[in-house]
């Protein structure tokens, strides 16, 4: 029974790695402000300008030369193309592209994106292809300015076979969210079957983020889904209630919540030729007669992935936000780190110290019965000693007498792992949070530590270290956190086998090394739960003893 101790370590680390693999492993002077169109063409123009023949009344698409409209809020600042009056820019203004250059803003249409997302056509065997269409705008200046109420852009246009096609984007001022309502009308002669189809593009990453999933995902019979790009062909075509679809990376999402739930067919392609994502939402197929028309009204949604601002929406949009197993307990962790920094202390990296104190508050009766068991197995250690020496020859009678002993003095040698056990959801649901919370991108906390979703590095070597993930510098926390659990290790009674004791005594290394690439956020919890737990260790065994 006294092996438990080791094989728990073992366990937890094994535990703490596995998590590990899976998410890290390939990760002035005031100046007068510039007007709403000045603004806006800085900020989507480096995004989009790719020759010196392009303007910023035009933009280069899949290498020709189209018009172009730029939409600017306090938000965001789009861009919207006359081939296919597609979304072709979009810029965030509250969130930076990357935390070294504060001045370029988070693009959610990356350049690879090279036709654009939002676009029409029409499915069905004999439809006509409206992919590469030109349309024209009811909106004559080049800037569309949105600050003072919502404000609405059309876009017209005409195919080669008769058909005309017109989007209406609407525009408000402090959300992330834009209503666009589609027409597709036949005025040929000729009938057709086909079914209106709305395509929301965007390139797969380079690399899998470290993170955790970045794809499309959808909430279809309510029931929150990611699919992988292998599971596209075995998904087929998706119908019942759909409530959204969309692709997202770790923080942001470009999504489609149809106006109505039923009558959707969802469909999920690769273009591995351009290594885009589409997600293609249309509605069910219907006989085009001269004359006839279908339209869908739609809410895009392009910004972050913020609780507030998706429950703004509604349609169960904040299901995006999803913690997995551990969600009913890693949302409200969220939501109390939110109301701590909101209504308290203004910095993150301070509520989830207080949330940690809340947890180890919440732990505590736990903690105290498993360090009282520990102060008792410390005292019986000599006892137990001259038990191994007795029967050293005799493994069975050893055991036997050890059991004795722990009955005679009323000794539970489990007792001392249930915190543990009982710690490992939180520990893993507090994980999830950490890593996927918006809040902490970019997030300061105190000294080096400038963004909490990162990995501490105190200085900026100018060559790679092994084992570490750039940038790379002194994990000063990562360092001070396994000191606090190699002294954590030896207050714990140790076990009899001296290979044991060793293997525990290395487990802290082992620890530190694996969250050498956590984010500073996650290593400040461990730190601060350590210092607790020594301190509440401590004082229970004086207090036993």
């Amino acid at each position: 029974m006294e092996q438990w101790r080791l094989f728990l370590a073992i366990f937890l680390s094994i535990l703490v790695f596995a998590v590990w693999q899976y998410f890290f492993v390939p990760k002035q002077e005031v100046e007068t402000p510039p007007s709403p169109v000045e603004r806006a063409k800085e900020a989507i123009e480096p995004a989009i300008l790719a020759s010196d023949s392009v303007t910023p009344e035009t933009e280069k698409v899949a290498g020709e030369i189209f018009e172009a409209k730029t939409i600017h809020t306090s938000l965001y600042t789009a861009r919207i193309s006359a081939k296919g009056a597609a979304l072709t820019g979009f810029v965030l203004e509250k969130y930076k592209e990357t935390f070294d250059d504060q001045n370029v803003g988070k693009q959610l249409i990356p350049p690879a994106n090279t036709e654009g997302t939002i676009l029409v056509e029409l499915d069905g065997k004999d439809a006509p292809d409206l992919s590469h269409i030109l349309f024209t705008s009811d909106y004559s200046e080049e800037v569309m300015d949105v600050s003072a109420g919502a404000r609405s852009m059309s876009f017209y246009s005409q195919s080669d076979t008769g058909y005309v096609v017109e989007k209406k984007y609407t525009f408000y001022p402090d959300s992330y969210k834009i209503d666009l309502e589609v027409t597709v009308k036949n005025e040929s002669a000729g009938t057709h079957v086909g079914s209106l189809a709305v395509i929301l593009t965007n390139p797969t990453p380079e690399t899998q983020s470290s993170y955790g999933f970045e794809g499309p995902f959808a909430y279809i019979n309510n029931s929150f889904e990611q699919i992988e790009i292998k599971e596209f062909e075995k998904k087929g075509v998706v119908t019942g209630n759909v409530d959204w679809a969309g692709i997202e990376t770790q923080y942001f999402m470009t999504t489609i919540i149809p106006d109505i739930l039923a009558g959707n067919l969802l469909r999920f392609h690769f273009d591995s030729k351009n290594n885009l994502v589409e997600v293609r939402l249309s509605r069910h197929e219907q006989i085009f007669q001269p004359g006839a028309a279908q339209s869908g009204k739609y809410t895009l949604f392009f910004g972050p992935k913020r609780m507030s601002d998706l429950k703004s929406v509604g349609r169960n949009l904040d299901k995006a936000v999803n913690f997995g197993y551990f969600d009913v307990i890693a949302k409200p962790c969220l939501w109390l780190m939110n109301v701590i920094h909101d209504r308290a202390i203004p910095n993150y990296g301070v509520s989830i110290i207080i949330l940690t104190i809340l947890f180890k508050l919440l732990f505590w009766p736990l903690g105290t019965k498993s360090y009282k068991s520990m102060a008792e197995m410390k005292k019986l250690q000599p006892l137990m000693e001259e038990i191994r020496k007795k029967y050293k020859e005799d493994k069975k009678k050893m055991n036997e007498e050890i059991m004795g002993l722990y009955r005679t003095y009323k000794v539970n040698p489990m007792s001392g792992c249930l915190p543990m056990l009982v710690q490992i959801p939180v520990f893993i649901a507090f994980y999830r949070m950490l890593y996927g919370a918006i809040e902490l991108r970019h997030a300061p906390f105190a000294l080096w530590i400038n963004d909490l979703s990162s990995p501490d590095r105190l200085f900026h070597f100018g060559f790679s270290i092994p084992l570490m993930a750039p940038p790379y510098g002194i994990p000063v926390l990562t360092i001070i956190m396994g000191a606090t659990m190699l002294l954590q290790q030896k207050l714990s009674p140790p076990p009899g086998d001296p290979a044991q004791a060793k293997m525990m005594m290395m487990l802290p290394i082992v620890f530190t090394f694996i969250f050498i690439n956590f984010p500073s956020g996650l290593v400040l919890y461990w730190l601060v739960n350590n210092v607790l737990s020594i301190a509440q260790q401590y004082y229970i065994t004086k207090k036993t003893v």
